[in-house]
């Protein structure tokens, strides 16, 4: 079973730095409360870790997704 991120964006990235806006424009976010899965893997692990005070991240398996 394939292991998938499920991230939402809870907060706005207005008023953060610009890597922080850019970091989560890569992950597919452009309005507030969209839902992403991506893979669960260390690039995308990264990308939630750095903007972690914006997103929160829970754990799929492809069957839920």
């Amino acid at each position: 079973m394939a292991v998938k991120l499920k991230i939402t964006l809870k907060k706005s990235p207005i008023g953060y730095a610009a890597s922080h806006r850019a970091t989560a424009r890569s992950l597919g976010f452009t309005k507030l409360q969209q839902v992403r899965f991506h893979d669960d893997n260390l690039v995308i692990r990264g990308m939630c870790h750095k903007i972690r005070h914006l997103v929160h991240v829970e754990q799929v398996t492809e069957e839920q997704v």
